[in-house]
């Protein structure tokens, strides 16, 4: 065989099976390689932790109650679980952005073409988008509340409301705000992929978790009442609770009622990401 012969050769190419655990990898590799993703998490992590300790410095029982969450004014209803979760409506908006960004992101770049062609099949991307992101919230936000109950409990030495991590409730309270902002982050990447437009998605995230509660309060009261637990914020409120309302659902309950409009938002992203084109 001649060395023409040889030099025509086709080379050789080593191709590598599309699986799960790559999508997931690539997403995770994709994720921290992002300046954008590295500064809305540290900005969550950070309202989270400074809402709640002033919250604790400034508590004073003989404030006059206000209706709305706990806040450094202080609250009749307040304890030292819900002050340290004051900044949670806070971290939860960061955490949302920095999903819908994760994912709507890569349309306005254009960078979601090359990552379709990577995985034709498509619903792998949004899983392990989900996924990761997800996952990142949840440990990350939970170790914040953590981290503000801790550091706000000297500022409520010797009051009534005074708690501590052995006390029935307060750990599943802490870990239940980091399970609520890693279900807000899905959801964020959900809106995304649903919208494509990190502007709308934005948008559409913010007015389901702020403003529908408050347009909700102009309906009859007697619809409010039966409506306003299964809002998602509300629902998603319960989940961290350290008391039930009589007015709330219960955690396990707000879980399940948030984790369905989770759900519900990844199914109409999986539907558009399938059926229409980039």
């Amino acid at each position: 065989m001649t060395t023409d012969t040889l030099s025509a050769a086709p080379a050789r190419t080593t191709v590598r099976k599309v699986t799960g655990r790559r999508v997931l990898r690539s997403e995770w590799a994709k994720f921290w390689s992002l300046r954008s993703s590295w500064i809305t998490l540290g900005v969550a992590v950070f309202l989270l932790i400074l809402f709640g300790t002033i919250a604790a410095y400034t508590y004073s029982p003989d404030a006059v109650a206000t209706d709305g969450p706990p806040g450094p004014g202080g609250d009749a209803d307040s304890d030292a679980v819900s002050l340290a979760l004051t900044g949670v409506t806070f971290a939860s908006l960061a955490i949302g952005v920095l999903g819908v960004l994760l994912s709507a992101g890569e349309y306005s770049t254009g960078m979601i073409r090359s990552t379709l062609a990577a995985v034709p099949r498509r619903l792998p991307v949004l899983w392990s988008k989900g996924t990761v992101i997800g996952v990142i919230a949840l440990v990350l936000t939970a170790i914040a509340a953590l981290a503000a109950f801790l550091l706000g409990t000297p500022g409520l030495d010797g009051e009534k409301i005074s708690l501590s991590l052995s006390d029935d409730g307060v750990l599943r309270s802490l870990a239940g705000a980091g399970v609520y902002l890693g279900l807000v982050a899905v959801f964020g990447v959900a809106l995304g992929v649903l919208i494509r437009s990190s502007a709308g998605a934005i948008a559409a995230l913010v007015g389901i978790l702020l403003i529908l509660p408050g347009l909700a309060s102009l309906l009859p009261d007697s619809w409010y009442d039966t409506l306003s637990p299964y809002f998602p914020s509300n629902a998603g409120s319960a989940v961290y609770a350290l008391h039930e309302s009589s007015d709330a659902l219960s955690p396990g309950a707000g879980l399940a009622v948030f984790a369905g409009w989770v759900a519900l938002a990844l199914a109409g992203a999986a539907y558009r990401l399938v059926r229409t084109d980039a």
